[in-house]
């Protein structure tokens, strides 16, 4: 097989190896969801939903792992200051770790299957060639019907799972298309609508 390109190969590999230029990353930026590449958006996504994982846990484990000290010790109560103080002491050591603990476990499970939605929502965003809310919603759908199935809810509890997936991806991908609209991000069924409708199928993106 023969190329039609004349190039020098040593060229073409300082092409391919080259930074993109401000025009490149604008436009490519211009294009993705929330206005952040996936590389960016997913991570960020990753990192906050685990902080959010991690304080959530820690309240809930630190306030559990005190009221199992109390009933754990509630037969054998201090009669002196020092014993009161020793008890304290010991109940806010076990609420610390108990709630540290439960962070921990809390932030995994969050950033998991935050980072599961995402990472969904991007395939599908390849796989149909465009970014839109009905990528969203199908993401959502299939991350609770997994969470679900991890969890062995039940039929009902899954079904309001799976409803309260829908109504979050409904949410979440609507909003993302607005700002999306905004900013002149081309989106499918939006082109589609403005062609049946006679309009422009995209303003042109805002010069910076």
């Amino acid at each position: 097989m023969t190329s039609t390109d004349n190039r020098d190969p040593a060229q073409l590999l300082r092409e391919l190896r080259r930074a993109p230029t401000r025009e490149e990353l604008d436009e490519y930026c211009q294009h993705s969801r929330l206005s952040l590449p996936a590389p960016i958006r997913i991570p960020i996504a990753t990192t906050l939903s685990y902080l959010t994982g991690f304080i959530l846990g820690t309240a809930q484990g630190s306030k559990m792992a005190g009221l199992r000290f109390r009933a754990e010790h509630a037969h054998k109560l201090p009669t002196s200051t020092t014993g009161w103080y020793l008890y304290h002491k010991s109940k806010n050591y076990q609420m610390a770790y108990g709630g540290i603990k439960e962070g921990f476990k809390m932030g995994f499970k969050v950033s998991f299957w935050t980072t599961a939605m995402f990472a969904l929502e991007q395939m599908f965003d390849t796989y149909r060639g465009t970014a839109d809310m009905l990528n969203t919603i199908t993401s959502c759908v299939t991350v609770a019907g997994g969470f679900s199935l991890w969890n062995r809810f039940s039929l009902p509890m899954t079904a309001r799972t799976t409803k309260a997936a829908l109504v979050a991806g409904l949410v979440y991908g609507g909003l993302q298309d607005v700002l999306g609209v905004v900013r002149g991000r081309p989106i499918r069924y939006v082109d589609w609508i403005r062609t049946q409708l006679g309009m422009p199928r995209q303003p042109q993106p805002r010069k910076q």
